[in-house]
């Protein structure tokens, strides 16, 4: 029997046709059928194509079959396997044990008599009542912290991140450092979270761990693509202070070269700083660095573009400046 598919562009089989000698009297057959995937992303697959002997042999006869079967290509971490192994290697940590503090945090660890110095928002008042005199409460470091990756998948995220043809894009920086923190976070212990966004809020999920939690943040990043729009963080920002009630570590992996996107990004960063600690990252943009730091130039062009990248690398600078003094 041959058989056949109708593969995407993005997934190179070899080969295209796939001839197999069936076993007699078999209610159904494995077959493998090698091929590489060049772009994560879900591919379909609704009917297939198959081609037998007729009962006499004398002709071949064809026929269109239905299915419902589909391809998921996850993003590659093996390029990102020497850094992984530093990064979980537990070296020279025999012997530690996870103590719990208490202090001042966010969850509630019990309740004491009133000592000189307490504020008065530590206060229970319904228990000052209850006894007769003062109680205070008592709160101890978060156990677990909440970490969300908030992922750009605008028109900035679109560009590639070299000048070659087969550069990847920002996006799939994006995609697989999200990844590799998910990993971090699972063996910190921390929960992770999920959002990504464009024009609009694109996908959330909540905060958790585990296994299936991880597939689950796996799912919702593998099949995002860029858009071509611009990023909107007025709604992200309002989006967040919204759902976002516990303090959490949100990770940004945006691009702010854009003097007009990095204006707005700074204007909503009031509605959640106070709120949550915020870290932005960005990848360096192609040719951006500080005047005198390529010393390969070998005409005026080449000066004047040395000239271009000083002048944007000074711009992203005093916006790292403006983002530390609002506590980024």
């Amino acid at each position: 029997m041959r058989v056949g598919l109708a593969w995407p562009r993005e997934i190179k089989a070899a080969p295209e046709e796939l001839e197999a000698i069936l076993p007699a009297q078999s209610e159904w057959s494995r077959l493998a059928w090698p091929c590489t995937p060049l772009k994560r992303g879900n591919y379909k697959f609704n009917q297939a194509f198959i081609e037998g002997a007729s009962p006499l042999g004398f002709w071949s006869t064809r026929k269109r079959v239905p299915m419902q079967s589909e391809i998921r290509v996850y993003p590659n971490l093996l390029g990102e396997r020497k850094n992984l192994a530093a990064l979980f290697l537990n070296r020279g940590v025999f012997g530690l044990r996870a103590q719990r503090q208490v202090g001042k945090g966010r969850d509630f660890e019990k309740l004491r008599e009133y000592v000189p110095g307490d504020g008065y928002e530590e206060i229970h008042w319904k228990a000052t009542a209850r006894r007769g005199r003062p109680i205070t409460k008592v709160f101890q470091i978060e156990k677990t912290q909440e970490v969300y990756v908030v992922v750009d998948a605008s028109r900035l995220s679109a560009r590639r991140t070299g000048e070659a043809v087969e550069a990847e894009s920002t996006l799939e920086r994006f995609v697989t450092a999200a990844l590799v923190l998910g990993l971090a976070a699972e063996q910190q212990g921390d929960l992770l979270g999920m959002l990504t966004f464009a024009d609009k809020v694109e996908t959330f999920v909540r905060a958790k761990n585990g296994q299936s939690h991880y597939n689950a943040c796996r799912d919702a990043l593998y099949t995002l693509q860029p858009k071509i729009v611009t990023p909107d963080f007025d709604e992200l920002c309002a989006f967040i202070r919204l759902r976002l009630r516990r303090r959490a570590l949100l990770v940004f992996l945006t691009t702010l070269d854009d003097p007009a996107v990095a204006e707005g990004f700074v204007r909503n960063l009031d509605l959640i700083r106070r709120q949550h600690l915020i870290l932005v990252n960005m990848l360096q943009p192609s040719g951006v660095r500080p005047l005198f730091a390529n010393p390969d130039i070998a005409s005026i062009d080449d000066l004047y573009l040395e000239l271009g990248g000083h002048l944007r690398w000074q711009k992203l600078r005093g916006l790292q400046k403006v983002l530390q003094r609002r506590g980024v």
